[in-house]
Order: structure tokens, then C-alpha cells, then sequence
């Protein structure tokens, strides 16, 4: 601001230097105008992140805006009065000014330097592009101190000498724009020879640090390490590729320069042939080793899966050894199971093996520099793979003995415990109370044994046959399994035996209380015959009629003839039981025997001296009835005589005898 309102007039600076300093102050004040801006902004910011500050920061800003404003106005108020005040001054010190410095650039582009190297020709490039904006900076000064001298009054001797200045500038700078255009034309030319020099060499150098990953004799020793040398030679292909235009590029820059014929020329012939060559080796190693790395990576691949696939088979090799068989049938099962589904996972393993057989068989048809070691490796997994078979089907026969010996041993158990249930039945000493209910034992104990033998010896059968298959398989428990055999085979005989002896028991039971039955009913039969002996004997006095007194005894008889054989059966059932039974029940037999023949022969005595008592009554009937007859046939001959007829022959002779 200070500056901007200096008006003074101190004789002893040239009024040519205020006029620069201002312009100077000027243009310091327009780059400064954009930190003006930039101040704006943050205040803006600053008020929409923390609103509590807006009224402060719009103050000050008021205050910076009032203050540029007023800093502009003063200084163009200044230059104004400036260039007003000493125009035609102003105008002949800027054209001496701007013609001094012409006729310096003029000597400099008197002499050409064409630059040893690249730096040295950016340096003049670089040189040259400042007289070139010098250039076009005084073109618009000349433009200006054309408008300013325009405005300049036209009277006076200054006039002239504006004029006279005028026109060596712009005299001065037409002559200079051809030696300028000539300058960068020769200079941009050395430097495209510097630069494709600088490119040639680059590029070889590019390629020569290339060069010995693709001529690399490492091809890897795992499946890792080729992937890894795959996935770089793949990345130097990429990167190749990708070069290519570059390459490319700088060959034909260099093709052109190589055709013009100078020294530059020839070093640039020399190193396009070296690049050339070069990268077509480069190519040509990096196709070359992809296909080696292609081929390794087949055969690293080839023994990582041959690898993993021996790991899994001698991991199953492992289960397959475990001896372990199952504690008892559920877990047997379940071993079982899992090893069927172990040994068709193993089956479907056979197709990952023909996979790697047919991987072989590739490398081996390409001639593959490892195909002896392939086959080696391809031969010993065929091997691993039978092996692994066998051991499998060794496992699984383990596995299905176990279980098979469970099964039978559950088998074995339950038809012993079924057994032992049955012979409790068959020992059970109850034999009846009385001939009922000794009846209803022996129909169930029939129905028990039909039942026992038929289910049993089914049961019995089966098991049999089971250990009959087994042993023959060739079990390895053969001897315990004949052992169990032996055992079930017994108790069965046992059973069986039992229940014969449980049946002999109840039949003689039951021919005990059929006796003692017999015996009742037969005794009862004798006191009803006792009983109807008294109305025999009673009716043989009220009946006058022997044919009917006859009748009823032999009807009595009759039936005292079919008690004879109930008594016969009870004394051979008596002496049955005698050979079964002894001690109290023997006595108990003899006395019911000698019970019922004691009532048995009082009953027979009754009925002969009833039969005589009927006997002698009916001979007494008859003779009565014989007298009877003998009185009538006297009283007929009697009467006859008394009436005179021919007595009739006596009839006495003809007359049946009764009696």
C-alpha cells in the first residue's frame, strides 16, 4: 500500500526504473490475488464447519476485501499518473530498453551449439524456450508501447525519436524469429538422435536385465516352485507384450535416423542391430521356457497327485491294519458299515488312479525327460493300490466274522435263554390236585411241548446251520463256535428230555387220579347196586310171575356184569400204578383197590343170595302153579265122570316143568 501511494520525485532515480518497479508491484499484486481466493474459501469453509464463528470471519473478510480493493484502485491510480506524467519518456526508455536486449539475444543466437548429449540439448531446448517466451513477452510490450504512443501527442522531437525506436524493435524482432525457428529446429533434431541413442540403449539394457530369467536353466523341483517360475516367465511374457509397442517404437525411430548417413547415425545402426537382436533372443527364450516349464509343470503335477495319492492310500493302509473289531454287535455294525462305505470310497478311488495312469501314459508318449522315474512312480501306486485291496478285503472278512460270531452269539443266548424260560416249565413239579385238573395240565403241557418242539427245533436248526456255515467259511473262532454248538445241542436234548419226563409224569398223574376217580365212580356204581338189591328182593314178593322175576335179575345181573370189567381195569390200573408209585401213595392205591374189591365181592355176595332168594321163588311159583294145574285137570276128570263122558287123558305128562 505504501508502495502503491508513493508519488515522490527523487531526481536521482531514472523515472524508466519507477515505471518498471510499479509494473513489477502490479504483477506481484495479480499473482497475490489468487491467495485473496484461496483465504475467501477457507473463510467459507470455516463458517459452514463452525457456524458460532460466521459473524467474525465475515468481518475480517469484509476487511481483507475492503483493504484489496482499495490496495488495487491505488496502484492503478499510481500507474496512471505514472505513465501520464513521463509518456514520451517512458516510451523512448522502453524501446532502448527492449532494443538492447534484442541486440543481446541476437548474439547469442549467433553461435549454435548442437549439444555432446541429450542433457546438454534439454539444456539448450530449455535455453532456447526462455528467449522464445523473452520473445513473445517483448512482442506484447512493443504492442502495448504501440497503444501507448498512439495516445502520445505527435508534435515534438520526442515524437520522433518514439518513432525512430519503434522502428528498430520491431525491425529487430522480425529479423530474429528465423534464427530462432532455425535454432530449435537444429536442436530438436540433435536431440531426437540423443534420444534415440538414449532409447536404444535403455531398451538394451531393458532387455539384457531380461534376458537371463528367460535363458534360466531352473526349472523347479516341486510343483510350488515351477508354478512360481510359471507364473514369473508368464509375467515376463506380460511384460514382454506390453513392451512390445515401446520396442517397436524406438526400432522404427531408429530405423529412420539409421537411413541418414552421419556419425550420430552410425551408433544409432549399431545399437538398433544389437536391440534387434536381442529382443528377438529375448522372444524366443521366453517361448522356449514356457514350453520346458509346461512340460515340468505336467510331471511335478504328475508326482504332487501321485504324492497325495499315496499319502491317502498308506493313510488307508492304516485303517485297513486297525484291529480293532467291536465290542459288541452295534458297534461291529457300525464298524462294518463305515468300512463299506471306506471301501466304496476306495472303489471310486480306481477312477483317480486310471486318471493318473492315463496322465502317465502322456508324459511317457512325449518322451518326457523323466519318463523312467514316472513309470517307476506309476508302477509302485498300482502296487500300493492292489495292496491296499487286499488288505481291505482282509478288513471287511474280519469285520463280517466279528459281526457274524455276534449274530450267532445273540442267537446262541437267546435260544439258551429261550431254552432255560422252557424248562422252567418242564421242571415244574405240579402234577394236579385232582383228575381235572391234572386233565387240564397234561392238554397244556401238550400244546407246550407240540409248540416247544416244533419252534425249537427250528430255532435249534438254524443255529446249527449257522455254525455249520461259518466253520465251514473257516471262521477263526471255529472252536468256541463249535463249543457254542455243543452247548445250545445239549441244552436242547436237555429240554427235550425234561419235557418227556414232565409228560411221563402227568400221564402217570394223571393215571393216578383216573384211578382214584374210577375207583369212586365204580364204588358208587357198587352202592347203587347195593342200594337196588333191597327193591329186587321186594319185588320178588309182590309178583306172582317168574318170567318177570327173571327178567329183573338178569337185568341186575346184566349190569353187575359190566361193573366186572371196570373192576378188572381198576386192578390192572392198581397194579400199573404200584410199579410206578411207592410209599404212601402206594398205600393209598392198595387201599382204594382193596376198598373197592371189598365193596365189590359184598356186592356179589348180595347178588347170589339174592339170585338164590329169586331162584327158590320162582320154584316155588312153578310148583305152585304146576299143583294148580293138577287140581283143575282133577276137577275136569271129576265132572266128567259125574256127567258120564269119556274122561280126557291126563295132561300131567305133557305139561312143562318149571322151575
Amino acid at each position: 500500500m505504501l508502495m502503491a501511494r508513493d508519488t515522490s520525485r527523487d531526481e536521482t532515480q531514472k523515472l524508466h526504473k519507477k515505471w518498471l518497479k510499479h509494473q513489477a508491484f502490479m504483477a506481484e499484486l495479480a499473482q497475490n490475488k489468487e491467495w485473496l481466493e484461496k483465504i475467501e474459501r477457507e473463510g467459507q469453509q470455516l463458517i459452514q464447519e463452525k457456524p458460532e464463528l460466521g459473524p467474525v470471519v465475515r468481518r475480517k473478510l469484509g476487511e481483507i476485501h475492503e483493504c484489496w480493493q482499495d490496495l488495487e484502485s491505488t496502484t492503478q491510480a499510481k500507474a496512471r499518473q505514472l505513465f501520464e506524467a513521463n509518456r514520451a519518456d517512458l516510451l523512448v526508455q522502453s524501446y532502448t530498453s527492449l532494443d538492447h536486449q534484442l541486440h543481446q539475444l541476437e548474439g547469442q543466437l549467433g553461435y549454435v551449439d548442437q549439444g555432446q548429449d541429450l542433457t546438454s540439448v534439454n539444456k539448450q531446448l530449455k535455453k532456447l524456450q526462455t528467449m522464445e517466451c523473452q520473445m513473445e513477452e517483448w512482442y506484447k510490450e512493443v504492442g502495448e508501447l504501440q497503444v501507448a504512443a498512439a495516445s502520445v501527442p505527435q508534435q515534438g522531437q520526442v515524437m520522433d525519436t518514439v518513432s525512430e525506436r519503434q522502428s528498430a524493435v520491431e525491425t529487430r524482432i522480425v529479423r530474429l524469429i528465423e534464427p530462432l525457428k532455425e535454432r530449435r529446429r537444429i536442436l530438436l533434431a540433435s536431440k531426437e538422435v540423443h534420444q534415440v541413442g538414449r532409447d536404444l540403449e535403455d531398451e538394451i539394457l531393458w532387455v539384457q536385465e531380461r534376458l537371463p530369467a528367460a535363458t534360466s536353466q531352473e526349472h523347479g523341483s516341486s510343483l510350488q516352485a515351477v508354478q512360481q517360475l510359471m507364473k514369473k516367465n508368464q509375467t515376463l511374457q506380460r511384460e514382454l507384450q506390453g513392451h512390445r509397442a515401446r520396442v517397436e517404437d524406438v526400432l522404427e525411430r531408429a530405423n529412420v535416423i539409421a537411413s541418414i548417413r552421419s556419425p550420430q547415425a552410425d551408433c544409432v545402426r549399431a545399437g538398433l542391430e544389437q536391440l534387434s537382436r536381442l529382443w528377438g533372443l529375448l522372444w524366443a527364450e521366453t517361448e522356449r521356457r514356457q514350453l520346458v516349464l509346461d512340460a515340468m509343470y505336467q510331471a511335478q503335477q504328475y508326482y504332487f497327485d501321485t504324492a497325495e495319492v499315496e499319502a491317502w492310500l498308506s493313510e488307508q493302509e492304516l485303517h485297513m491294519m486297525n484291529e480293532e473289531k467291536g465290542k459288541d454287535e452295534p458297534s461291529t455294525l457300525q464298524l462294518l458299515k463305515k468300512h463299506l462305505v471306506l471301501e466304496q470310497t476306495i472303489e471310486d478311488y480306481a477312477e483317480t488312479i486310471g486318471l493318473l495312469s492315463q496322465q502317465c501314459r502322456q508324459l511317457l508318449e512325449m518322451g518326457h525327460p523323466d519318463s523312467e522315474q514316472i513309470s517307476k512312480r506309476q508302477c509302485q501306486m498300482d502296487r500300493l493300490y492292489v495292496s491296499l485291496k487286499d488288505l481291505v478285503e482282509e478288513r471287511k472278512s474280519r469285520l463280517e466274522q466279528q459281526y457274524w460270531l455276534y449274530q450267532l452269539n445273540r442267537e446262541v443266548d437267546e435260544l439258551e435263554q429261550w431254552i432255560a424260560e422252557r424248562e422252567v416249565v418242564a421242571s415244574s413239579p405240579e402234577l394236579g390236585q385232582d383228575f381235572e385238573h391234572v386233565t387240564i395240565l397234561q392238554e397244556k403241557f401238550t400244546e407246550f411241548a407240540s409248540e416247544t418242539g416244533s419252534l425249537g427245533q427250528e430255532r435249534v436248526t438254524a443255529v446249527n446251520q449257522m455254525v455249520d456255515e461259518l466253520i465251514d467259511y473257516g471262521h477263526a473262532d471255529a472252536a468256541t463256535i463249535a463249543e457254542w454248538k455243543d452247548g445250545v445241542n445239549e441244552a436242547w436234548a436237555d429240554l427235550l428230555e425234561l419235557m418227556e419226563t414232565r409228560a411221563q409224569m402227568l400221564a402217570a398223574s394223571h393215571q393216578l387220579h383216573k384211578f382214584f376217580t374210577d375207583c369212586r365212580e365204580v364204588l358208587a356204581q357198587i352202592d347203587d347196586k347195593q342200594r337196588r338189591l333191597p327193591e329186587v328182593r321186594a319185588r320178588q314178593g309182590g309178583t306172582a310171575n317168574t318170567s318177570t322175576l327173571q327178567r329183573l335179575m338178569q337185568s341186575f345181573e346184566h349190569d353187575i356184569q359190566l361193573l366186572v370189567t371196570q373192576v378188572r381195569q381198576l386192578q390192572e390200573s392198581a397194579g400199573q400204578l404200584r410199579t410206578i408209585y411207592a410209599g404212601q401213595k402206594a398205600e393209598a392205591i392198595a387201599g382204594r383197590e382193596q376198598e373197592v374189591m371189598h365193596c365189590w365181592k359184598e356186592l356179589l355176595t348180595s347178588c347170589e343170595e339174592c339170585r338164590v332168594q329169586i331162584t327158590t321163588a320162582t320154584d316155588k311159583l312153578r310148583f305152585f302153579g304146576v299143583v294148580r294145574d293138577q287140581i283143575m285137570w282133577m276137577d275136569s276128570i271129576i265132572s266128567q265122570i259125574g256127567t258120564g263122558d269119556n274122561p280126557r287123558p291126563s295132561n300131567l305128562s305133557s305139561t312143562p316143568r318149571r322151575g
